[in-house]
């Protein structure tokens, strides 16, 4: 048994995790930025909170120092991430902290951009500052999982998803839903964490989805779309191609039809012609780059049984949500099975279960 003193408080971890939820309740829409959580405490009294803004400013520490109605010297400042000490669209955090007559700051987790990293700790000590890191650090790198990936590979963080009825089928003519109200839910607040959707022309052409958020008061959070469509085969009668307009629709193709090429354009959509394998199929590699230079940072895949299982065989999935639900579909001559269960099993360390009174659905969550 260790006898090693724990430098933090529960009361410290308290505030912390506060903080954290402060920083999810963001996560996924911050834009570049991580989504950050602050808490300032004086005489174990809460005197403000901020979180980073929508699109990633202003910075959670300069919200929380200018949102505070008491005066700041002194007190303590608890932020998930290592507070930033650069100029760039905004004044260095560290500088606001100095400023304010903080006495102390801990923080959970360093920054991984290299204009940030461990400068700050030094920063601020040097003006006399106490400074503690390390706080509820696995947490936080649970939170800022798809910022590393963001940073580390320059890609989008990728999530995946698909529903499956009792006897593991996707789709079925003439089966409208497979998944419970709540179940659509969940697929509804993940449509609002993602900035990005990505389907196949196949998907669209049978079902006609809108991809839209539809939680209350979240709509405008409704993320692009992207259409995967080799032959731009996409219906014209289709939501998605009515509702297009610039920057909200992305379609990759490998179509050398200029009269289809241009309906598409007049609409406002984005072209962006890729290649493709010998097995006619995307390099989805090439498309998330091209997805990440055009400001994708958080992609839903809610795609079929092939392109599921291409992205999760290529590692390219770095979350998997799989909803079960105990309905049986009938099967015809048009339907689709789920065949990549081993494969979900193989390829993702991590595996969470979801369970709900409310919810017949059973949703498992796979994660690397």
């Amino acid at each position: 048994m260790s006898t090693k003193k724990d430098k933090f408080s529960l009361k410290d971890k308290k505030y912390m995790r506060l903080a954290l939820n402060l920083a999810s309740s963001r996560k996924g829409l911050t834009g570049d930025n991580p989504s950050v959580g602050c808490l300032i405490v004086k005489n174990d009294k809460i005197i403000s909170i901020g979180r980073t803004g929508y699109n990633g400013r202003p910075h959670a520490e300069y919200n929380a120092i200018n949102n505070s109605l008491e005066k700041i010297k002194g007190s303590k400042m608890y932020v998930t991430l290592e507070p930033c000490n650069h100029y760039g669209k905004t004044p260095p955090c560290t500088n606001s902290i100095i400023n304010s007559g903080i006495s102390e700051i801990i923080y959970a987790i360093d920054d991984i951009d290299k204009k940030v990293k461990g400068k700050s700790f030094r920063i601020l000590s040097k003006k006399k500052i106490k400074v503690k890191k390390g706080l509820l650090k696995s947490e936080a790198k649970n939170l800022y999982d798809s910022y590393f990936v963001n940073r580390n590979k320059k890609l989008p963080y990728v999530t995946g998803k698909i529903a499956v009825s009792n006897n593991k089928l996707i789709y079925s003519k003439g089966t409208k839903r497979i998944t419970d109200k709540s179940s659509d839910k969940l697929t509804h607040y993940l449509r609002y964490k993602n900035d990005s959707i990505m389907i196949s022309s196949k998907t669209l052409n049978i079902d006609n989805p809108k991809l839209n958020c539809r939680l209350k008061g979240f709509e405008k959070f409704s993320p692009r779309r992207i259409v995967l469509d080799k032959h731009l085969k996409t219906n014209l009668n289709s939501y998605i191609f009515k509702s297009a307009k610039k920057n909200n629709t992305i379609i990759f193709h490998n179509s050398s039809d200029n009269r289809k090429k241009q309906i598409f354009k007049k609409k406002g959509i984005i072209l962006i012609k890729s290649k493709v394998d010998s097995n006619e199929l995307f390099d989805f590699i090439i498309i998330l780059k091209k997805l990440y230079t055009l400001g994708t940072r958080n992609l839903l895949v809610e795609g079929g049984d092939k392109i599921t299982k291409n992205l999760i065989k290529n590692k390219l999935i770095d979350k998997f949500y799989l909803f079960e639900s105990p309905k049986k579909i009938l099967i015809n001559k048009k339907h689709q099975i789920f065949t990549s269960f081993s494969l979900l099993n193989n390829r993702f360390k991590n595996k969470f279960k979801i369970s709900s009174k409310l919810a017949k659905d059973n949703i498992t969550i796979y994660k690397r």
